[in-house]
C-alpha cells in the first residue's frame, strides 16, 4: 500500500506534463518560407542570401545588433523610415 502513496502523485505529474506535448511536430519544424528555423534563432537575409543570427551578422559586419540593423544591412531599408 505504501508503494501506492509514492507512485500515484508520480504518475499524475508525469501525466499532466506529457499532455502539454505536441506528438505531430517534432522540435524544430518551425521552418519558415526560405527554410530557416525561427526557433534557433535563424532570420533570411536578401543580401546574403542565406539564414542568418542576427547577433552573429552583425558581429562579423560591424552594424548594430538590433532589429533595424540588421533590417538595413539585410535589405538596404533606412532605419529611420
Amino acid at each position: 500500500m505504501n508503494a501506492w502513496k509514492t507512485a500515484i502523485p508520480v504518475m499524475l505529474l508525469a501525466s499532466g506534463l506529457l499532455s502539454g506535448c505536441q506528438p505531430g511536430k517534432p522540435v524544430g519544424a518551425d521552418r519558415d518560407r526560405h527554410g530557416c528555423l525561427p526557433s534557433g534563432g535563424y532570420q533570411w537575409c536578401p543580401a546574403t542570401a542565406a539564414c542568418e543570427r542576427p547577433w552573429e551578422l552583425a558581429e562579423a559586419h560591424g552594424f548594430a545588433n538590433t532589429p533595424a540593423g540588421f533590417e538595413h544591412f539585410c535589405t538596404g531599408a533606412d532605419p529611420d523610415q
